[in-house]
């Protein structure tokens, strides 16, 4: 073949190579973040919901939507990777028991939801069941939930920064970068805290943001 062909070929070649080779580790990095290894991640996101607004959507969930009167309620600890991105439901040593479900049903408002959370994200977290329930119940304790939404009693119209000014003023040391919130429908649905694996408010990683607009949300009331 001659040199002038050979050339070309061989840089097409090799470009073809680098292509390869870089959707193989971005498959692997997709495959490492979906998955994830227990106990392997960076930090935590503590969500807690708007449990007036999950309601509106799930009536049929007595055990959170039955006049219980619920504000906010813990979702869930959520192990995190800086980069971005979570593990989740990784292979565990441990196996959710009787005690540990004990304990979960008294820290989330419904047995579905401690068992779901405990499959998807605890399972990451290297911890036993009812460690990673005992670290939840702590992690939500970090966070004082500002009066003025401690439970209203009438539906609130507010911006995001108002809310988040709220529990900034609420939370000594919680930064602006430390909280984001999540709506839906026009209404707010969850609060997010992100928290070092000691449990102190730090500033969240990337792919961690706010995704309610900036025009004022419904806080529908408790029922």
């Amino acid at each position: 073949m001659d040199h002038h062909i050979r050339a070309p070929w061989r840089t097409a070649c090799g470009a073809l190579v680098l292509v390869f080779t870089a959707l193989c580790v971005q498959a692997r990095h997709h495959n490492l973040q979906n998955e994830g290894e227990a106990g392997v991640f960076d930090y935590y996101v503590l969500s807690l919901s708007w449990a007036p607004t999950y309601c509106l959507t799930h009536t049929d969930d007595g055990a959170e939507c039955s006049g219980k009167g619920y504000g906010f309620v813990l979702h869930g600890l959520w192990p995190q990777y800086e980069s971005g991105g979570y593990p989740e439901r990784c292979d565990s040593q441990f196996q959710l028991n009787a005690e540990a479900a004990s304990k979960g049903t008294t820290i989330y408002p419904s047995e579905r939801l401690m068992q779901h959370e405990w499959q998807e994200h605890g399972t990451c977290s290297g911890l036993d069941p009812l460690h990673y329930f005992l670290t939840a119940d702590r992690a939500s304790a970090v966070v004082k939930i500002p009066q003025a939404l401690d439970s209203p009693p009438r539906e609130q119209i507010l911006t995001p920064s108002q809310i988040v000014d709220f529990f900034r003023g609420a939370n000594h040391g919680l930064s602006g970068d430390a909280i984001t919130l999540a709506c839906s429908r026009g209404g707010l649905s969850e609060v997010r805290i992100c928290l070092t694996k000691d449990l102190a408010p730090r500033s969240c990683g990337r792919g961690v943001h706010t995704s309610c607009p900036a025009a004022p949300v419904r806080l529908p009331a408790s029922r």
